[in-house]
């Protein structure tokens, strides 16, 4: 029995070397067109299931193959029959859930579609569960992961903390039109987090069509520069400014920590960048060892001297040998 052949890459309105990337992109404009629940018109769900149908067969690289084994000469609309010893079989069933994915929900298939590929499609989707949403029995598209970037203090990611953040995204409206929305998202820090690290909100990405799961909202971690803290890996540097007897004598100084203040030892004879380790006050690890807590020594001198420590200092170079260059 003869049925009207259906020209996929037109349909989608791709070339036919176009890649798996473009085949997507315009599966995903076009279903958001034409989905029954933002397109009213008459012939939109035709057009969407007939749009499903293309992608459901180019998406997937042996179901291509096989369908561009029947050439490129014919046209939408013409009879077609499939050549002598055409014997196809595909399971077509794609797990619920793949992130991102458009799901089949149901058995709206064209007779060409069938008699290329066979109605073991159709039986398989017809089980219990396998139908979900107001739409069921079209396809329904999970919502995209989003991402956004969120700039913290060294101390939040240090402590952990909970910051009310502001975030503008595109919302497709009733009528499919596109407008930027403003949310405000309560985000939990946890503490150890690095640059670069992602803060996942579930559920709070793109939402879905017909039924479909909303995405994910991923927000990568940026530390903002710290005005004396430095931060490499899980290790804190902090640069000690010390007086010249403070390190010729030894000292006991406090020093600042995201931890609160540490009596660090200052041993006698410290040189300027001689580093002191305090091991573990660095940035904690939730799954293993802080980091450490570096001291740099830097020392100091006035800048202006008074007449007695001008004196103190003459005395001192005419009695010393030390010699920083010998």
């Amino acid at each position: 029995m003869a049925v009207k052949y259906k020209d996929y890459y037109e349909i989608l309105g791709v070339p036919r070397n176009a890649t798996q990337k473009e085949i997507h992109a315009a599966y995903r404009k076009l279903a958001r067109k034409y989905h029954p629940d933002v397109n009213k018109s008459p012939e939109a769900e035709e057009k969407f299931k007939e749009i499903g149908e293309a992608y459901e067969v180019l998406k997937d690289p042996e179901k291509r193959k096989k369908y561009d084994q029947l050439g490129a000469n014919w046209k939408a609309g013409q009879d077609f029959t499939p050549p002598p010893g055409w014997d196809v079989h595909f399971d077509f069933w794609s797990p619920e859930g793949s992130q991102g994915q458009a799901q089949w929900r149901a058995t709206d298939f064209s007779d060409f579609f069938e008699t290329l590929f066979g109605s073991g499609f159709r039986r398989a989707q017809t089980g219990a569960g396998r139908t979900r949403g107001p739409y069921a029995g079209t396809w329904a598209q999970d919502g995209q992961d989003q991402e956004a970037r969120i700039t913290i203090t060294l101390e939040d990611a240090y402590r952990g903390a909970t910051k009310t953040i502001m975030l503008q995204s595109p919302r497709v409206d009733e009528k499919g039109n596109a407008a930027m929305e403003t949310k405000s998202y309560e985000v939990k820090i946890p503490p150890g987090v690095l640059p670069g690290q992602k803060i996942r909100l579930s559920g709070q990405g793109q939402p879905g069509i017909g039924g479909g799961r909303p995405g994910d909202l991923y927000l990568v971690v940026d530390i903002a520069p710290h005005p004396y803290y430095r931060l490499e890996g899980r290790d804190i540097h902090y640069r000690l400014k010390v007086t010249p007897w403070e390190a010729a004598l030894g000292a006991r100084i406090d020093v600042p920590t995201p931890g609160g203040f540490v009596s660090v030892r200052i041993p006698p004879g410290t040189s300027s960048g001689k580093k002191l380790r305090l091991r573990g006050k660095g940035l904690p690890n939730p799954k293993g060892k802080p980091g450490d807590f570096y001291v740099e020594v830097q020392i100091a001198v006035p800048e202006k001297l008074t007449p007695r420590e001008r004196e103190l200092f003459e005395e001192l170079s005419r009695v010393s040998s030390f010699n920083p260059r010998s």
